[in-house]
């Protein structure tokens, strides 16, 4: 069955982790077939304090959900052996009606890949008698090439010395021209056969199905001399035995194209777009060989399907999402950038959490709320309403919560202390990590900016996270490539946040939209605590009046 991810953004805090699992879990209820949680980033400590107290597994990291070689139905052709004959290659060329077959082991490692190019140069360019033996052809190859009969002989033993010698000539030049070891082809002369015998040859190809005396068998036992029948004249014997050889001599081993089942199509079409080849071999996990996929497979591509929560701006998303296929968006901010090729399921309403959201749905359709799945809806709507404080929080949001908590059969207050508590315990933190715990971007009128948030249960917490963010906020602006970036520390007893800030214009900005900072120079907001609804509205509205 279609898998569909169900998934939140980048940075995602413990609304956009619980959310995708709470939903994953409805839709696996009510819908068929298989939703899986997934997660665009790290895990912050305070929504791993929830998902450890209701005994919830995070669900798995996806760094792209871009289409990759296992969403394709490339061409499952099997691998063979070294050991079979050009002949024999190109017949299953023709009957798999391919320009390209991959050479593989019986543990399926891939060794090599033979084209068609490769087979008509061997049979245009190949001018040395000595080529079957330089090949190590096996006697088994050469029978079946000339659709011969093993008269006797070992069939599995290899031609490894001489030439190839067609005997046209009088028993007197044979002797001179025919060396021991030499493999020679000849017709129904019994003088001509009984001297290649004499003169040790290790086989003789006798054409046109002729007859063989008796003795000259005999004569070839003694020898240890493999003797073969073919219906084909002497001239097209002489002109097929060539293709007898092995194909591991002129396979292609060195500097092999080859793509993974992990790799995703945009990379592969770049790498396709630079090499002149039809097909390339696909490995598996395990490096072993899986497969030929070509650029016209990359036509039938089946995009991986996803539900989005709690975003729906394409520079929150994980990467790869142009190349995705999206179902549903589940969100609770502000219409963003996003589009889709298809009409999509959107549900936006201005609630306070996500997960409040999606707790009317398990209510719309009749489903079971689980106690573990109220709990991570409940710690969601907790943590993105700061405990009721943010002005975002609605008496839906209230509602929702006091019911999840009976459910879980949790304290609200006891569990939202844990929480903020867990969330703001910075001191293991790198500076990198903080700033990234709970970061998004943004864009207004070709204005790149991004905001971070960092809440605290103490002014002294936030303050010693201010020193360490202050000579780091450059860093991430570039790396983003940023025209600002703002930082807010919020403090949620006192319900109010400072803001700290990079860029040319970013301290214009919020001189703009906020007023003048204090004697100190910083951006204390009393009562703001809400990044969605208080300080990016606001930042917006200051942007476009600048640049009207």
């Amino acid at each position: 069955m279609k898998k569909t991810w169900v998934i939140g953004h980048k940075n995602p805090d413990t609304d956009s982790i619980c959310a995708a699992i709470a939903y994953a879990d409805l839709k696996n209820q009510t819908e068929e077939g298989i939703f899986e949680a997934k997660r665009a980033g790290h895990i912050n400590e305070e929504t791993q304090y929830v998902l450890d107290f209701f005994g919830v597994e995070a669900p798995e990291y996806v760094k792209d959900v871009g289409a990759q070689i296992k969403d394709i139905a490339y061409r499952r052709t099997e691998g063979v052996s070294n050991h079979i004959s050009i002949k024999r290659a190109w017949e299953l060329m023709k009957q798999l009606d391919v320009v390209s077959l991959p050479i593989a082991n019986s543990a399926h490692q891939l060794e090599g890949i033979v084209v068609t190019g490769d087979i008509a140069k061997s049979y245009m360019e190949v001018l040395d008698n000595r080529i079957l033996a330089t090949a190590r052809t096996q006697y088994k190859n050469i029978i079946d090439t000339l659709n011969g009969t093993l008269i006797t002989g070992n069939e599995h033993g290899y031609f490894v010395k001489g030439k190839v010698v067609m005997a046209a000539m009088t028993p007197d030049m044979m002797e001179e021209y025919i060396e021991a070891d030499d493999l020679v082809i000849l017709g129904d002369r019994y003088e001509a056969q009984f001297c290649a015998l004499e003169m040790n040859a290790s086989c003789i190809i006798v054409c046109e199905n002729a007859k063989i005396a008796k003795t000259i068998v005999q004569l070839a036992k003694e020898k240890d001399c493999v003797v073969i029948s073919t219906p084909y004249d002497a001239f097209t014997a002489a002109r097929l035995i060539n293709q007898s050889m092995p194909i591991k001599y002129i396979m292609k081993r060195d500097n092999l194209v080859t793509f993974d089942l992990e790799d995703y199509v945009d990379d592969v079409k770049e790498v396709m777009s630079k090499v002149r080849h039809r097909d390339f071999p696909v490995l598996d996990e395990d490096g072993l060989y899986a497969g030929m996929i070509s650029r016209r497979n990359l036509l039938n591509m089946q995009k991986k399907q996803v539900i989005l929560v709690d975003h729906n701006e394409k520079s929150q998303a994980v990467d790869g999402i142009d190349g995705a296929e999206i179902l549903e968006i589940i969100d609770h901010h502000r219409l963003g950038s996003l589009e889709t090729i298809s009409p999509v399921f959107f549900r936006n309403q201005p609630l306070g959490c996500t997960s409040t959201i999606i707790y009317q749905m398990y209510q719309e359709k009749g489903a079971e709320i689980k106690p573990k799945i109220a709990g991570l809806l409940l710690s969601a709507i907790v943590s993105d309403t700061l405990m009721f404080r943010s002005p975002t929080c609605t008496a839906t949001d209230r509602q929702a919560a006091e019911a999840l908590a009976q459910i879980a059969d949790v304290d609200i207050e006891s569990l939202a202390k844990a929480m903020f508590r867990a969330g703001s315990d910075f001191k293991k933190k790198t500076t990198e990590e903080l700033f990234y715990q709970d970061f998004k971007t943004f864009q207004v009128d070709e204005f790149d900016f991004g905001v971070a948030q960092l809440s605290a249960m103490s002014q002294i917490e936030l303050e010693q996270v201010k020193e360490k963010l202050l000579p780091y906020l450059e860093t991430p602006m570039a790396e983003q490539r940023l025209q600002a970036v703002f930082v807010m520390l919020t403090d949620i007893l006192e319900e109010e946040s400072e803001v700290i800030c990079a860029g040319t214009q970013a301290m214009e900005l919020l001189e703009k939209c906020f007023g003048a900072p204090d004697e100190q120079g910083d951006f204390h907001l009393k009562g703001v605590v809400s990044r969605k609804k208080q300080l990016i509205p606001t930042l917006i509205a200051g942007i476009q009046q600048m640049n009207s």
